[in-house]
């Protein structure tokens, strides 16, 4: 069954750790455009807390440090619960774009995906924002996405993606840091959920660089899925 278009049956799932200084105008965008926003705090030790406590959003806290990857999870269960139709991860500290959502959001509404990937690679301005060490390492890591997972995608592990509610409800994260990247990919796989590529844009600043996934935590990944193809 399609669902019907409605910005408040779609849940936008921010994970937060210490981003005090950007969570309002990472989320306010979503709020405006009529989206369900969950935060989810992952015991942030600054003021994340205390600067959500006035906005239209649900706000959730871990009590202890679990990882990215943990805050997702929490934060899908979360809008299972309340009735989500699509499921949309979106990085709290400035890199992604609101404007994306509805180009994310389309094939699942038209019934063509169940899952919505964000790509930088798709277009030429896209591809010219990411810095240059990490475009080379994302195009390592495009490989061997495909060979170890048999996914043919133009990005690797862009935290920007859509699933339906269906979808969702076959992704089970298990691994709380940024691992949890290879291991959707591996569930979708598995579960043969039909799954598309769209343009996204990813904003590069300061803040985002030092804050974010740096360039090298890719390599991390590639390790991971070596290690989880050989003890397969």
């Amino acid at each position: 069954m399609i669902p019907v278009r409605d910005n408040a049956r779609v849940f936008v799932v921010v994970p937060a750790y210490n981003e005090g200084k950007v969570i309002c105008n990472a989320v306010r965008p979503l709020l405006k455009a009529g989206y369900s926003v969950v935060v989810v705090d992952d015991c942030s030790q600054d003021n994340t807390w205390q600067k959500l406590g006035g906005l239209p959003l649900h706000r959730l806290r871990h009590p202890i440090n679990l990882g990215q990857g943990a805050a997702l999870q929490t934060g899908m269960a979360y809008a299972l619960a309340h009735n989500a139709e699509v499921i949309v991860h979106f990085d709290a500290d400035g890199q992604h774009d609101a404007a994306d959502l509805p180009t994310l959001c389309e094939p699942i509404w038209q019934g063509r995906a169940a899952v919505v990937l964000g790509s930088r690679f798709l277009r030429a301005r896209d591809l010219s924002a990411v810095p240059a060490l990490r475009r080379l390492l994302l195009r390592l890591a495009i490989v061997v996405n495909w060979l170890f997972t048999g996914l043919q995608l133009s990005d690797a592990h862009n935290g920007f993606r859509a699933l339906s509610a269906h979808a969702a409800r076959q992704i089970q994260l298990h691994e709380n840091g940024f691992a949890h990247a290879t291991e959707i990919l591996y569930q979708i796989r598995a579960t043969n959920l039909r799954v598309m590529e769209r343009p996204t844009h990813v904003r590069y600043t300061d803040y985002s660089k030092q804050k974010g996934q740096r360039a090298w935590h890719a390599v991390d990944i590639l390790v991971d899925l070596v290690v989880r193809r050989l003890l397969r």
